[in-house]
């Protein structure tokens, strides 16, 4: 692998573990860190790195998915149709591609400048699904992560704008809608005056007054909060037929007493669409709702059904958010704090500037290079962008302002939590901690991680009782969690009798796992979950995958040769290797197998060595992949003589020039299907 990919992948990995993290902030803590617009930003270089490395999306990157699961406190519901999220444009530019790639996918030619589009803006609230049985309100969800949403119809039942019984006749038996919960503006200023009189909690924007206010346990909570909805589509729709337009469709919903948004609007061909967009920025701060762009769909549902989806979003719609807004302030400091793998990252303390409707303080760096690309120092005048919540980036430095004698900013030594040495690998553009575990900094998000849901899911184990126990001395790793007793436990503050019961057979549960969670949770650098399954399915046991070597190593699929360094690091120092044996002993256990590979029997493709580029119509890229590893051949990344075939789709970029450079035998989609043949 060349120096130059190595970066890219290790780039590739950083990024999906933020975006999970901040995935996991948002839609299992209601607590997000980082405004919408860093997220964009962190979903859009990882989109955008794995559009020119395709060989190295795995299912479990967050581009493949939409969010994360919902939290247990309420019921859950299963979306028969999910609720997708929608990709995003910031520039004129970017819409006008998003438009070309419609037009040619529906082979419209000229006529693609006179399509329909219905275009609404883009509120700035919290997505909910309504489902209507003969005509009665049944039951109200949230987004979820999608698939899986939280029921929440003792909620909605009390939003005055949601009818609990339709108006009029010719409604579908089962109708299934989909919409936007808000808090009007003026609304929730007098909400907020209202508990600070009062001494209540205030909210600190209009959408998280949204999304806490449907997360109430208690519905008269609910109730005497100034909820407000639109409806903005239909998910299914049984017994019934609605109009071939969207816009018509809203038009029928509106008829039947479901509130739709007064602004949307039919507009034709692209230059519609940046009129609208245009309309409604100039408007956008006497609209009595936040909003961060609007939204166009492709008003033929025809159209919509051929133009389907890729796995995140559907190809028939986007949302084109407005510019990100910005301030200047100044730099009062500037911190490194340590994450969970000992990442070292350099944090701005801002003078306070009031950003986009929110009071914002601080921002990442991201990196030392990020820094010093930059030049970012202490006193420095700077200008912030915010597009979301909470968190700025720093743009750029005002260096006519920069105060003489300003100096730069030095990666630092040592930790400044446990004074450990902190050190940057070559071609990394992260600097870690050495302290491990050692390190109270990486102890405590370590164990977060351990106990979390999809490791060794630990419920009722939360952040704050992590950092209790740590800060105490009472737990220093992950084996200390499974050495607890009932006393321990209920000693913790806001920890009664009924939890630490519950929560003492929650440890005891976990001790029953699998390797591939077991692995995951382990925390070992760049090991995520689709790693952690393919070396347990590929070794079958914890013995061979402690023992293999780099070489063994990466002959797992997805294992390249940074993953399996990493690997065997973890297993080479002894302190891990302990903590391993510990947690054994100690009860935890999973079931062992054969590997996978012993137990193939010979398929038609076994030998062979594929190599996927391109967008495939009749199935996805892990499908197809799955597809070969079932006939018993091999997928791999990049092209070389020992591939015998590259299968290419639309737009298959380099890798199919390299194959018949290198006079390695293309085939297209349909010549791949003939060779596979039907499952």
């Amino acid at each position: 692998m060349s120096d130059t990919r190595q970066v890219f992948r290790q780039r590739i990995e950083a990024l999906r573990e933020e975006i999970r993290h901040h995935n996991h902030r948002y839609h299992v803590l209601d607590d997000p860190e980082i405004p919408d617009a860093e997220y964009d930003r962190l979903m859009r270089e990882l989109r955008a790195l794995e559009s020119d490395y395709p060989e190295l999306v795995t299912a479990d990157s967050p581009t493949q998915r939409v969010g994360d699961a919902p939290v247990s406190a309420f019921g859950t519901v299963e979306h028969r149709l999910p609720m997708l999220s929608l990709g995003n444009v910031f520039s004129e530019e970017e819409l006008r591609d998003f438009h070309r790639r419609v037009v040619e996918r529906l082979e419209l030619a000229e006529a693609g400048e006179h399509l329909a589009y219905a275009a609404e803006p883009k509120l700035d609230g919290a997505a909910v699904s309504l489902t209507y049985v003969d005509g009665s309100l049944v039951r109200g969800a949230t987004r979820g992560d999608g698939t899986t949403g939280e029921d929440i119809t003792h909620n909605v039942r009390t939003i005055e704008a949601v009818p609990l019984k339709l108006l009029g006749r010719g409604h579908p038996a089962t109708l299934e809608v989909r919409g936007e919960v808000f808090m009007p503006k003026d609304r929730f200023e007098a909400y907020n005056e209202h508990a600070k009189a009062a001494g209540e909690k205030i909210f600190k924007n209009p959408r998280n007054a949204a999304a806490g206010s449907l997360r109430q346990l208690d519905p008269k909570l609910t109730a005497a909060r100034p909820l407000d909805i639109y409806v903005y589509s239909v998910g299914f729709v049984e017994g019934g037929e609605l109009p071939a337009q969207h816009s018509e469709v809203l038009d029928r919903l509106q008829e039947w007493g479901l509130k739709t948004c007064p602004e949307r609007a039919a507009v034709e061909g692209i230059e519609g669409c940046l009129d609208y967009h245009d309309r409604i920025g100039r408007r956008r701060d006497s609209l009595p709702y936040e909003i961060d762009g609007v939204v166009y769909k492709v008003n033929d549902l025809e159209m919509q059904r051929s133009l389907g989806f890729v796995s995140w979003a559907p190809r028939w719609a986007v949302a084109h958010k407005f510019p990100a807004q910005e301030e200047l302030t100044t730099v009062r400091g500037i911190e490194f704090q340590v994450g969970r793998t000992g990442a070292v990252t350099p944090v701005a303390r801002l003078e306070p500037v009031f950003v986009g409707g929110v009071t914002v303080s601080n921002a990442t760096l991201h990196n030392i290079d990020e820094l010093h690309r930059k030049d970012v120092r202490v006193g420095d005048t700077v200008i912030v962008r915010r597009a979301g919540d909470v968190i700025p980036e720093v743009v750029a430095v005002v260096e006519k302002r920069r105060l003489k004698g300003a100096k730069p900013v030095r990666l630092p030594k040592t930790c400044p939590v446990c004074g450990s040495p902190v050190v940057r690998e070559e071609g990394e553009a992260v600097a870690r901690c050495t302290g491990g575990l050692h390190c109270a900094a990486q102890r405590a998000e370590s164990l977060k991680h351990f106990v979390s849901r999809k490791a060794m899911d630990i419920e009722g184990l939360g952040a704050e009782l992590i950092e209790q126990l740590v800060a105490s001395g009472q737990i220093e790793t992950p084996a200390d969690v499974y050495a607890l007793d009932r006393e321990q436990v209920a000693a913790l503050e806001r920890m009664g009798e009924k939890s630490t019961e519950n929560l003492m057979k929650a440890i005891e549960a976990s001790k029953e796992t699998t390797l591939q969670r077991f692995l995951y949770a382990l925390g070992v650098r760049l090991v995520g979950e689709a790693t952690a399954s393919a070396l347990a399915s590929h070794f079958g046991n914890l013995d061979g995958i402690a023992a293999a070597s780099e070489e063994a190593l990466v002959e797992v699929p997805d294992v390249g040769p940074v993953v399996a360094a990493a690997i065997r690091h973890f297993f080479a120092e002894k302190h891990n290797v302990e903590v391993v044996r510990t947690l054994q002993e100690r009860g935890v256990h999973w079931p062992t197998f054969e590997p996978a590979t012993a137990k193939e029997e010979p398929g038609a493709l076994t030998g062979k060595t594929f190599v996927l580029t391109g967008t495939l119509s009749a199935m996805t890229r892990d499908e197809a992949k799955s597809r070969i590893q079932e006939l018993g051949g091999k997928v791999t990344g990049s092209v070389s003589k020992k591939t015998d075939f590259v299968v290419h789709g639309d737009r298959p970029g380099s890798k199919r020039a390299k194959a018949e450079k290198l006079g390695v035998e293309t085939l297209n989609e349909s010549d791949f299907l003939d060779l596979i043949g039907p499952e």
